[in-house]
């Protein structure tokens, strides 16, 4: 092991005869949250949208119990259509559409209603689709309905059926429609046969075809595409979706089982509407079907700190009891048996037999303020009690970093919490320069899940970047249990987060370059991790220091402010000429001078920017500049040092709606926090005095004369050549993962235990520019397979690799 290497060759050397260190056989999994419409509209294969009429201004302004229905007058037909609480199918299911008809048109049809779907409905022809409802006749002849899968113009039939007698109490119907026609964007109507009142509920329309066939299940293609990643886990329901916007928006389990006129539907924190068709049960199922543990996520007693409603507010002490209660639950119906309380619920359901839970996430995100801390602590205490098999997974808050990570840290120390939550939403450099910051976690202490991470664009440098992370979580695999790229779905025309592993469409499915990094680590999972030493890997590349530095204005989304009186001061204080503004460049927004040398950005929406380049050469400056917000839901941005928009330092004052104020690095277009974020706002009509002070990596930021930020944005240097070394023992495989972040081709040879005879490799290879990105379209690589004869192999730039050989097993 000691030879000298031929010029230009890296050599990994890897001890595969050696026993190595037993690594979390759970290490890659998924993550599920309803948010881009990833469940109704989404894995949900329920293809009516508001089927319940449960729509309200609550989901989104403007919606109401009739959104995505309109009323059918056809042929001379004459109705109405409107909606009613009076006698409801359910408690919990409150609103019904009463369709009276009061002539019938000249086909002899009553009056009808069409659905639109979810931005249409897609069908195919061949397929066979289950039409149902609840319905009941208070009073006329029109008791039967036909129902109708037709083109949108309501030309074409597609297919239809008949449902029916309807008789005069709730009564679920039900058909089945063959299509004749494949056509993308359909449309479900339903007529009445004569004059009258019919009440309906619940009325849907699902393809047969759906995974493993199962009856109200989930859209075939979304679900393959996540079993093909190989889930060791599946978490749900979030995310933030968990804890939800104000102590009335959490997600209770037991509303999410049962019956689906049962369930209690309820506005999606992320602003639209959670049938909770796809709830617990649907989910275990799913974990079941694709041989991933699951892992649910219940409150932690509180709801998101984020929210518009409370904020952080802790569930009222009286009440914690029965929700405890209400966690303990959650693991009988999951483990008892089909005669406990639970349990029967369970199998009423379908599944006498356990669904066998390990893991249980108690809280996400929370800040690790004294409510929590109770809250969490009675949960915790509970199930230690009660329930000592089940692994509990607390929480460090939103970030890698500062008081909330710091305190979660302790806490879950001090309570012996055995596996805890860290969030990191990263920009590709970040994780670049945080490969070793699992090496030095204490192995006694508790375990970690990084169960959400991604960073910030779905192109070739984030792929590679995020494959470095992971061979960095592998490598430390024996106290990083878990982790979850995130989030998982998105859907055209419905995002609310970006970046995201897969999307789509009603026809189409695009996994995308993230997605590959993900499946080729964890098909090529191993069970312990070898030692390996590297030789001769290549250096990063320095990060440039820019001659001239850009400051620049600006406003947070959809806010107006006027600015005056910039400065800008060199290196000893000597003041630096700033031209007007009316010769600075407007990134964003809309700019007006005021003649008087201030300037207003006067555009609602998007964040709005106003920079001068090359503004200041040098490291050490000061800038200072007078700003008043003027109209909006935010306040002021500010940025420093960078020469462009995707590199460069950003003061964020009355951000995140007016909560807070932070500074953030931005690299390669994605933003960074740096130090703790202050909860500070941005009043209207209030004249500010901003300064910033920058001496090299050192940064002040004050606020009328008051510090508010300090910060010495010292960094690691990225590894930009990643290496991992396991063990498969299912296979005696071993199998090393190389990640390339470099611009150039590295010439590496493998040696196994000393020696490079005889070695022969299964090679997986994912190459793609740094900038190639992937989304809407198939990504603009996949992942290329072939056999290595011999121990040296090109690694491509900009790629990771993974190969595999027999192994020799441990001496």
């Amino acid at each position: 092991m000691g030879e000298s290497r031929p010029r230009g060759e890296t050599i990994v050397e890897v001890d595969a005869r050696a026993a190595g260190t037993a690594i979390s056989p759970d290490l890659f999994g998924v993550f599920f949250e309803d948010l881009n419409y990833a469940a109704d509209g989404g894995l949900y294969a329920e293809l009516v949208q508001n089927r319940s009429f449960e729509y309200r201004s609550a989901d989104r302004s403007g919606w109401h119990a009739l959104t995505a229905w309109e009323l059918l007058e056809r042929d001379g037909a004459a109705g109405s259509l409107t909606v009613s609480t009076a006698a409801p199918l359910h408690p919990a299911n409150p609103h019904h559409a009463v369709l009276r008809t009061v002539a019938t048109g000249t086909t002899g049809s009553g009056a009808g209603l069409r659905n639109e779907g979810f931005d249409g409905i897609a069908v195919r022809a061949g397929e066979s689709y289950d039409v149902s409802l609840f319905a009941r006749l208070p009073d006329g002849a029109g008791n039967r309905l036909v129902a109708r899968i037709e083109s949108r113009d309501g030309g074409l039939v597609h297919g239809r059926a008949e449902l029916g007698p309807v008789p005069g109490h709730w009564e679920r119907l039900s058909a089945v429609i063959t299509c004749e026609t494949t056509d993308p964007d359909a449309r479900l109507t339903l007529t009445t046969s004569g004059v009258g009142t019919v009440h309906l509920d619940l009325v849907s329309l699902f393809p047969q075809a759906t995974f493993r066939g199962r009856p109200g299940g989930l859209r075939a293609d979304l679900a393959q595409a996540i079993a093909d990643l190989k889930p060791k886990f599946m978490r749900f329901p979030g995310g933030c979706l968990a804890h939800g916007q104000g102590l009335g928006n959490m997600y209770r389990w037991p509303d999410t089982v049962g019956p689906l006129h049962q369930r209690r539907q309820q506005p999606n924190i992320w602003h639209y509407h959670q049938s909770m068709g796809l709830g617990y049960f649907e989910y275990f199922q799913f974990c079941e079907d694709i041989g991933a543990k699951p892992l649910p996520v219940v409150p932690a007693g509180v709801c998101c700190q984020n929210s518009e409603v409370t904020g952080q507010a802790g569930i009222p002490q009286e009440e914690m009891p029965a929700y405890v209660a209400e966690v303990l639950a959650l693991v009988e119906w999951a483990n008892g048996p089909a005669d406990s309380t639970w349990g029967a619920v369970r199998a009423a359901a379908g599944h006498p037999e356990p669904f066998g839970l390990e893991y249980l996430g108690v809280g996400n995100e929370d800040t690790i303020t004294d409510t929590f801390r109770d809250r969490f602590a009675r949960i915790h205490d509970a199930l230690r009690e009660h329930h000592p098999e089940i692994t509990v997974i607390g929480t460090l808050g939103p970030s890698t970093a500062g008081q909330d990570w710091e305190r979660g840290w302790a806490f879950a120390r001090e309570r012996r919490i055995p596996v805890v939550d860290e969030h990191s939403y990263k920009s590709p450099r970040w994780l670049l320069e945080n490969t070793r910051r699992f090496d030095a976690m204490d192995r006694e202490g508790p375990h970690l899940y990084v169960g959400e991470y991604g960073s910030g664009r779905n192109n070739g440098r984030s792929a590679v970047a995020e494959a470095a992370y992971m061979i960095a979580m592998e490598r430390n695999g024996d106290v990083v249990r878990l982790a979850s790229y995130a989030p998982l779905l998105a859907r055209r025309g419905s995002i609310q987060w970006l970046p995201d592993l897969i999307y789509f469409d009603n026809t189409d499915v695009w996994p995308t370059l993230n997605y590959h990094v993900q499946r080729m680590h964890s098909v090529g999972s191993g069970d312990t991790a070898l030692p390996f030493t590297v030789t001769g890997a290549p250096e990063p590349v320095p990060v440039r220091n820019d001659a001239r530095a850009t400051v620049l204005i600006g406003t947070g989304a959809d806010t107006r402010a006027e600015f005056t009186d910039v400065t800008i001061d060199s290196p000893g204080g000597a003041p630096v000429p700033v031209p007007e503004f009316g010769t600075w460049h407007a990134e964003s927004g809309t700019w007006v001078t005021d003649g008087s040398g201030g300037v207003r950005q006067t555009r609602s929406g998007a964040r709005a920017e106003l920079l001068l380049a090359d503004a200041v050469e040098g490291s050490g400056y000061a800038f200072s500049v007078r700003a008043r917000k003027t109209a909006g839901d935010e306040g002021f941005v500010l940025g420093f040092t960078g020469a462009s928009p995707d590199h460069r330092y950003r003061w964020k004052l009355g951000g995140w709606l007016n909560q807070s104020t932070w500074l953030v690095r931005v690299d390669d277009g994605v933003e960074d926090d740096l130090g703790d974020r202050v909860a500070e706002s941005v009043e209207t009509g209030r004249w500010y005095d901003l300064r910033i002070e920058v001496a090299g990596r050192h940064i002040r930021c004050y606020r009328d004369g008051e510090l508010v930020h300090e910060v010495e944005d010292v960094r690691p240097e990225p590894e930009v050549f990643a290496v991992s070394a396991v063990r498969a023992g299912s296979t005696d495989e071993v199998i090393v993962k190389i990640a390339n972040a470099t611009p150039a081709s590295v010439v590496v040879r493998v040696r196994l235990a000393g020696t490079d005879d005889g070695a022969d490799f299964a090679r997986t290879v994912l190459t793609v520019p740094p900038d190639a990105a992937s989304r809407f379209g198939p990504a603009p690589a996949t992942p290329v397979e072939d056999r290595l004869t011999g121990t040296v192999c090109d690694i491509p730039p900009h790629s990771f690799t993974v190969l595999r050989t027999r192994g020799r097993g441990p001496r």
